[in-house]
């Protein structure tokens, strides 16, 4: 009969123990190998946040699964914007008026010092047409933006980027702001109690509307109402753009116009300089690399899809002053798309 050395077993169950506490080890270690990043985002019932949750897997798939990426959402655009400048998330939801007042110091960021640094030009993902609706029962009021002013109008969320577009319109045509805070969800009661005269609407691609908006135009029936000729010749003479959106790729129900005409902004998904280059890049390209596929499931990316290295030339071009993270120009430069009067973040 085999009978074990003394302190045999012994041995065997100290080797065990000891290749446990290795396997134990390797895990976590593993784990702590991942990086982090944070995606900053408006609140959960925006579009913006949709997007970049429908962005997580390509994303996590473009950095070879070294990076765990989190969305996390704040009460407005501005907020979300600042949580990556402060050093909270790592990209910042933003647009082209955002940047705009972020770099002149303006609005939210009067007087604002990031904890970290500033967002920079990383990634441009899609445009929003920024537009004035009230209730069908009191449209007959209204003819012409300039009859909204003064009077109390729920702009969008206060910080979101629609709301600093019409900061923008009205300062534009001079006309006074006055904004209501609501609960976005409230918008149709306020509407129908006469709280708010009017409430600013937006599309995604001249398509995508606001979930809350889509409750909106479901319990009540709305009227869109244009800026008057001579409104769009003072917003074009500005700089501002004002589009056409066709109200059946929008609305489910008629609402008062043949074409909505609004004021489109470009939004994007930017970073502080310090993101590694190898990110940003990585990112970028299998963006573009997914642009059809991501156009087909969701039709706000049509226009990116259409014409992806155009749609970051504009973003940068909106802000030229401002600098383009420097995976970005690596991007922009493989493409052939670079412009020398650029400059790259240091």
């Amino acid at each position: 009969m085999f009978k074990s050395r003394p302190g045999y077993g012994l041995s065997i169950f100290a080797a065990a123990l000891a290749a446990a506490f290795a396997v134990a080890a390797i895990a976590p270690a593993s784990a702590q190998e991942r990086k982090s990043i944070r995606w900053a985002t408006s609140s959960v019932d925006s579009y913006g946040y949709k997007v970049a949750a429908s962005m997580v897997k390509i994303a996590e798939e473009a950095l070879g699964g070294q990076y765990t990426i989190t969305v996390n959402p704040y009460p407005s655009t501005t907020g979300a914007m600042k949580a990556a400048m402060d050093g909270t998330g790592e990209i910042g939801y933003t647009a082209d008026v955002g940047m705009t007042q972020l770099y002149a110091g303006e609005g939210g960021f009067k007087d604002y010092t990031p904890a970290k640094a500033k967002l920079v030009h990383a990634w441009y993902a899609y445009p929003m047409e920024s537009f004035m609706a009230t209730s069908a029962k009191e449209a007959g009021k209204y003819r012409c933006w300039g009859d909204f002013s003064g009077k109390p109008v729920f702009y969008t969320t206060a910080g979101f980027m629609n709301w600093l577009n019409f900061q923008r319109i009205y300062k534009t045509l001079g006309y006074q702001f006055k904004h209501v805070q609501i609960d976005a969800k409230s918008q149709s009661d306020a509407l129908q109690a006469g709280t708010i005269a009017g409430s600013v609407a937006y599309t995604t691609a001249g398509r995508s509307l606001a979930p809350y908006w889509k409750e909106t135009e479901v319990r009540m029936d709305v009227k869109v109402i244009n800026p008057c000729p001579e409104e769009v010749a003072k917003l074009k003479a500005a700089g501002l753009a004002v589009v056409d959106v066709d109200p059946k790729a929008a609305f489910s129900k008629d609402v008062g116009v043949r074409q909505i005409q609004g004021v489109p902004i470009l939004f994007a998904y930017n970073v502080r300089p310090d993101m590694p280059e190898d990110v940003v890049y990585k990112l970028l390209s299998a963006f573009y690399k997914n642009r059809e596929s991501l156009a087909k499931a969701d039709p706000g990316f049509t226009p990116m899809a259409a014409d992806f290295i155009g749609m970051q030339a504009q973003g940068i071009n909106a802000n030229p002053d401002i600098p383009v993270h420097s995976g970005m120009a690596k991007f922009m430069k493989e493409h052939k798309a670079w412009n020398d009067k650029w400059k790259i973040a240091k």
